[in-house]
């Protein structure tokens, strides 16, 4: 998608009132991985102006709304699914190397990670003359 989804201000699902179609995009958009004109052809859009009613459909701010509402719920969702894989890998993965990746994953994801490098004060001030002169 072009337009990028972004945080928008929290709606109940009842403030987000779609036509019956654009909710259709929506739902079809989600089911596959974001074709928008397929997207608009299974919403019912006819499928010689599925391309053009795509098009607008992912600029009108409500459905865009409702798919960030319905892309963060999947997400959600999915994330509990992640998070046990990830648990099983640490487990029940026969490569030593998997166990230890999925170890760090689950420690990173907590807050647990080591930090990335590490600064060591000498006590010593270094300085560097530079001569841009051209003589």
């Amino acid at each position: 998608m072009t337009n990028a989804l972004k945080p928008i201000p929290p709606k109940t699902s009842s403030e987000v009132l779609l036509t019956p179609k654009q909710s259709a995009f929506v739902d079809a958009l989600l089911a596959n991985g974001g074709s928008r004109t397929q997207s608009a052809i299974d919403a019912g859009y006819s499928p010689r102006s599925a391309h053009v009613e795509a098009s607008r459909l992912i600029k009108n701010e409500r459905v865009l709304q409702e798919l960030y509402r319905r892309s963060v719920q999947t997400l959600g969702v999915n994330a509990v699914k992640a998070l046990h894989t990830v648990s099983n890998l640490v487990s029940d993965a026969k490569s030593e190397y998997v166990r230890l990746e999925a170890s760090k994953d689950i420690m990173d994801r907590a807050g647990l990670r080591s930090p990335d490098s590490q600064v060591t004060n000498v006590g010593s001030d270094i300085t560097v003359k530079i001569d841009l002169t051209n003589d």
